[in-house]
């Protein structure tokens, strides 16, 4: 087996690659929030405005502390559902929070 022999210059460069790449994965994605929020889509309508006469509530425009509450009501039962109380359950708290602000973007 051959061992490798790192100069100070090659080492250098090996942490600053790794520098690099780990620098990189801290940056937030600035479609997270817009991504999240379009699993909603499905039910909610696209940008959370639901067709007309839809039992399904819209979600465009509410405020984002009123939609993070139903969330979190949604998540610890306290608020019946069909598929919301499962669905609020798959996220962590900070992706709600960007899912309901996105949402309270929307006018």
């Amino acid at each position: 087996m051959k061992l490798l022999r790192w100069t100070p210059l090659a080492l250098a460069l090996a942490l600053l690659a790794g520098a690099g790449t780990a620098s990189a994965q801290d940056t937030p994605d600035p479609n997270l929030a817009r991504n999240l929020a379009a699993t909603c889509a499905g039910c909610h309508g696209t940008g959370g405005r639901t067709v007309p006469g839809s039992a399904v509530e819209p979600l465009a425009g509410t405020d984002s502390a009123v939609l993070m509450q139903k969330l979190r009501d949604f998540r610890s039962g306290a608020k019946p559902a069909t598929i919301m109380h499962q669905i609020s359950k798959g996220y962590s708290e900070a992706q709600l929070e960007l899912i309901a602000a996105y949402f309270a973007a929307r006018k």
